[in-house]
């Protein structure tokens, strides 16, 4: 059999040919598929490159997003904040429904009755005999051994840290045997009071009553100030830590003292222990509640501003509740708490601790936590909070309310809820005539012992905030009243839970509220302990049971 013609020419060489060059061609192509691929990547901007890095950075922008989302801060604790005003308007209609039902013909016995109670010294009365002063058994009287020299003290603060200051500057006094002079006063920066001695406290019944006990001159004889050149800083002052014993004085002081004749302690202001021998607390007790006598100016004007009260309070039978209300500036801005005035609040409250503390709340490392403060029970209370806590207690709206304090913050905000709470509401400049007070105006001093007195003399004392006032009033009235005064003085922790709860019902904020008040009638009659003021707790240092046994 013949083969084709083109076989025939090829030959066995040319197919060999033909199939090396179909070889050659299919690699060619290969290669050029495998170059045409990477170019077209490279072309397409990285192709699957780029779209790999792309969807990579997209990927961890998505993580950091994620990381950086921070859940939602949880709500804040109960009691944290200021949200008074927000319960007043839920609970005001039936505060006012609860006093009309309160005045109905129905129920007029038993509201008098209950205003009554309301006035009344705690039901929580002291057990066996009543207690009663009794300074004048305890004090021991001679005749004066030769003096060693003057004691000299600046007593700062306000009216009440001035009592404190002279009565342990007697006491110390007392116990280096020297003949003190009249205390001067610092000028402070905050309290902005120039008022003397004298100005205030009537000088010679205060060294009058002494006169057995201590010396006391009201200025430094001639012969000793010209040894100092009649420069009053040239004599050495003997600083001294707070609440130093008297084993200090006498082994500290009294060797310049004996040495020089004259020296001072400046400042002079918790300057000697509480704890200190029972004589020397028995004349704490004489200076604090019988020689620190206010002027007869003060004495004047604020027995004239009780009688007013008592007459005001005639649907009382006379009797009347006393508020030391603690809402001013300075209070506020020192206190670092936050109320509902917003931006102008806050940029007025900066200002206020900048004017008087310079800088302080602003120190490195200081933390100032508002909602902490608050929930603490470290925020003044707004007088709004004050009528609400009142009215909650049972006292209605015929109750006689006084109102001390400084010039409250903002007054015409906060003092309208309280006025309209209770309308018998009085205070020393709604109490007195202008030309009155005209003399006291600019001496917070002499303006807080007319307080002092008419609080002094209410059936019904209500502190609010912590302080040389309250405490000094607090012992004052058990001093005068058997040992038992009624005195509310309001867990404010608790207090704020009620505030902070716009939903709360009327029945149920009342029942907190006497809770409350149950609480600190349990706290009212108390003794001191040995790290306790004597100025709060007279007894049983200043006082004694009737039957004399203790």
């Amino acid at each position: 059999m013949r083969k084709p013609a083109a076989w025939r020419r090829a030959g066995p060489r040319g197919g060999l040919r033909r199939r090396g060059a179909v070889v050659l061609l299919l690699a060619l192509a290969y290669a050029a598929g495998t170059l045409m691929f990477l170019l077209a990547g490279r072309l397409s901007g990285g192709g699957s490159g780029v779209e790999v890095a792309a969807s990579s950075s997209q990927l961890q922008r998505g993580r950091r997003r994620h990381a950086d989302a921070q859940p939602p801060p949880p709500p804040p604790q109960p009691g944290s904040v200021y949200r008074s005003h927000l319960v007043f308007e839920r609970l005001w209609s039936a505060m006012r429904d609860d006093a009309t039902l309160a005045a109905s013909a129905s129920s007029l016995a038993s509201s008098a009755s209950w205003r009554r109670s309301m006035l009344m010294t705690s039901q929580y009365q002291n057990s066996g005999e009543p207690w009663m002063p009794c300074v004048d058994t305890r004090m021991t009287r001679s005749e004066l051994p030769p003096s060693n020299g003057y004691l000299m003290i600046e007593a700062n603060g306000g009216l009440n840290q001035q009592r404190l200051s002279i009565c342990d500057a007697v006491a110390v006094a007392s116990l280096l045997n020297a003949t003190l002079v009249i205390p001067t006063f610092h000028l402070n920066s905050v309290w902005r009071d120039s008022s003397k001695f004298g100005d205030i406290f009537d000088e010679d019944h205060f060294i009058e009553t002494l006169r057995e006990h201590v010396r006391v001159v009201k200025k430094l004889p001639e012969d000793v100030l010209l040894r100092f050149n009649h420069n009053i800083s040239s004599i050495p002052n003997m600083r001294t830590k707070a609440y130093s014993s008297p084993k200090h004085y006498v082994q500290k002081v009294l060797p310049k003292l004996l040495e020089l004749g004259v020296v001072r302690i400046a400042p002079f202001s918790n300057r000697l222990a509480q704890s200190v021998p029972s004589n020397i607390q028995a004349l704490r007790c004489l200076v604090n509640y019988h020689a620190l006598r206010f002027s007869e100016s003060i004495r004047a004007l604020a027995d004239n501003l009780v009688d007013r009260m008592t007459k005001k309070s005639s649907l009382t039978g006379g009797k009347y509740v006393s508020v030391h209300l603690r809402f001013e500036e300075d209070m506020v801005a020192f206190s670092c708490c936050t109320y509902d005035g917003g931006l102008k609040e806050k940029t007025e409250m900066d200002n206020a601790r900048e004017r008087s503390w310079r800088g302080k709340f602003r120190r490195h490392g200081r933390v100032i936590n508002p909602e902490a403060n608050r929930r603490d029970g470290k925020c003044p209370l707004t007088p709004l909070e004050v009528g609400m806590m009142l009215r909650g207690m049972g006292f209605d709206n015929t109750t006689s309310l006084y109102v001390a304090s400084g010039k409250i913050y903002n007054s015409e905000k906060y003092m309208a809820p309280l006025r309209q709470i209770f309308p018998l509401l009085a205070t020393k400049d709604s109490l007195a005539l202008p030309e009155e007070l005209a003399q006291f105006k600019g001496h917070s001093s002499r303006l807080a012992a007319l307080d002092y007195t008419v609080c002094v003399q209410s059936e019904v004392f209500v502190t609010t905030q912590g302080g040389n006032f309250p405490h000094f009033l607090m012992g004052h009235r058990r001093y005068l009243f058997g040992g038992n005064a009624k005195t509310i003085k309001p867990d404010k922790r608790k207090l704020v839970l009620s505030f902070d709860d716009p939903n709360i019902r009327w029945d149920r904020f009342k029942q907190n509220m006497q809770e409350i008040l149950q609480h600190s009638d349990v706290r009212s009659v108390a003794f001191r302990k040995p790290n306790d003021s004597i100025y709060t707790f007279p007894m049983p240092d200043c006082m004694c049971q009737q039957d004399g046994q203790r």
